[in-house]
């Protein structure tokens, strides 16, 4: 018998640095997604499409494990085999689609029956080790799906769609490590208090504003947020000439807003078009060489189930 889990990677809409210093974020779960298959082993194993098996990278998935074993007194002796549809530092969340993937697989595998609270407290086991001080908001949406609000210590809120939406995620090509982003944001913060404060409180209400928008379909007006978003990252000090050039570039193309989406510093940028010129926008990032695809929301979160 072998316990199967899917989650799906995110992209943070709008709020991402300011969120852990208490702002309000928006995000929301994409269709790439995490598989992890749990099945009994004499020893702990984990296998990876994307390292191997004795890569650092891979260290956090043990914690893990050892993690579950140790809070349910049940074995760490397990097989975990990891695949991934998700790029690497790319900003989409692939860490913690793993880490919520791996800790509901778990859960399946030895009955626990764990709620998505607890898949969410466990996978920030992992999380932490990567990232040192993470908000939550990855594994969160990465768990639950969907779009959300995130802020610290607030119970996340779902945002309903009035219908599917679209949005574009275009790859710089640049990996980057987020803890060592958030540790600059974090410096900046010390330096300029007041700035800090006052950008932190309006990149808040400015995510509440931007759920509203996204509910009611209103791309023109969500697309004005991300502009103003990718300014207050900006005047952070995470975004870098690239991220800058293919917001331009997404903007040239006929997209109403775009962003750097994640850590930033390298990662990926978000945008929101008309329908109309989707294909011609992800077309001609695609014609530069970068990786673009169109996400589809609301997306489902981490489903799981047993295999023969």
């Amino acid at each position: 018998m072998k316990a199967v889990a899917e989650a799906p990677s995110k992209v943070i809409i709008t709020g991402e640095h300011f969120v852990v210093h208490g702002a309000w974020a928006l995000a929301a779960a994409i269709p790439r997604r995490v598989r992890v298959v749990v099945s009994r082993s004499p020893s702990l194993t984990v296998k990876s499409d994307r390292f191997d098996g004795r890569s650092p990278n891979l260290a956090p998935v043990r914690r893990i494990v050892n993690e579950v074993s140790k809070e349910f007194s049940v074995s760490s002796a397990v097989s975990v085999s990891i695949s991934s549809q998700v790029p690497e530092g790319a900003g989409l969340g692939s860490s913690a689609s793993t880490m919520v993937a791996v800790a509901s697989a778990l859960s399946r595998f030895h009955s626990l029956d764990l709620g998505v609270g607890d898949v969410v407290r466990l996978s920030m086991v992992g999380e932490q080790d990567i990232h040192g001080r993470p908000s939550g908001i990855d594994p969160t949406v990465c768990a639950h799906g969907g779009v959300i609000l995130f802020r610290p210590g607030s119970a996340p809120r779902k945002v309903r769609l009035g219908g599917p939406r679209t949005l574009i995620v275009s790859f710089s090509g640049i990996n980057r490590a987020t803890r060592g982003q958030i540790g600059r944001v974090s410096r900046t913060k010390a330096k300029y208090p007041a700035l800090f404060s006052t950008l932190a409180q309006a990149v808040s209400g400015l995510s509440l504003e931007a759920a509203e928008k996204l509910a009611a379909g209103d791309l023109k007006g969500l697309g004005g947020d991300l502009a103003v978003d990718h300014a207050a990252l900006d005047s952070m000090g995470v975004s870098n000439d690239t991220l800058d050039s293919m917001v331009d570039l997404m903007a040239s193309l006929g997209c109403y807003g775009a962003k750097l989406t994640g850590a930033g510093g390298g990662g990926s940028v978000l945008g929101v078009a008309p329908k109309a010129k989707e294909k011609s926008i992800v077309s001609g990032l695609s014609a530069r060489g970068f990786e673009t695809f169109t996400a589809r929301i609301p997306t489902e979160g981490v489903k799981s189930w047993l295999e023969r």
